[in-house]
């Protein structure tokens, strides 16, 4: 049987626990979601947009929480986020190239090269592509947008 101190001691933390799982709970949603809560890792492996599942999420990396479909995804984003994570965070390629910040829509994407890019339309992937090389070096001299946001 407990004293009246263990008996005690029990009722506050099954009295806090409650407040600890809201505390941690609002500090992940302080954390943005990447790319809508998509799973970096199929665009790769997949070869196909899949939404991840909240409860394999929890990886944070840049300042984003990244969800993924399966939990070797995860385990694969954990050892090279470089190589998954998409090019402009959470912005369209083709609007960065043009210097314009427009969220993306994960649907619509393009792997070059064993980079990640994700659009704002359906267009976006096909012109990108048009002038690829050039869209890329634009892009990224319109990186510092990123950092405004």
């Amino acid at each position: 049987s407990l004293s009246r101190r263990q008996a005690a001691g029990l009722l506050a933390l099954v009295a806090a626990t409650p407040l600890m799982i809201a505390i941690r709970s609002a500090t992940a949603q302080a954390i943005r979601l990447a790319i809508k809560g998509y799973d970096p890792v199929a665009y790769f492996t997949d070869g196909k947009p899949m939404l991840g599942v909240p409860e394999i999420e929890e990886y944070e990396w840049g300042g984003l929480r990244y969800r993924f479909s399966r939990a070797e995804h995860r385990e694969l984003f954990k050892a090279e986020p470089d190589r998954y994570a998409p090019q402009f965070v959470n912005f369209c390629a083709m609007a960065l190239s043009n210097g314009e910040l427009v969220e993306a829509d994960p649907e619509n994407w393009l792997i070059s090269d064993g980079k990640l890019y994700i659009f704002g339309k359906p267009v976006g992937p096909g012109l990108f592509r048009k002038d690829l090389a050039n869209n890329i070096a634009k892009a990224n001299r319109n990186r510092t947008l990123l950092s405004n946001r």
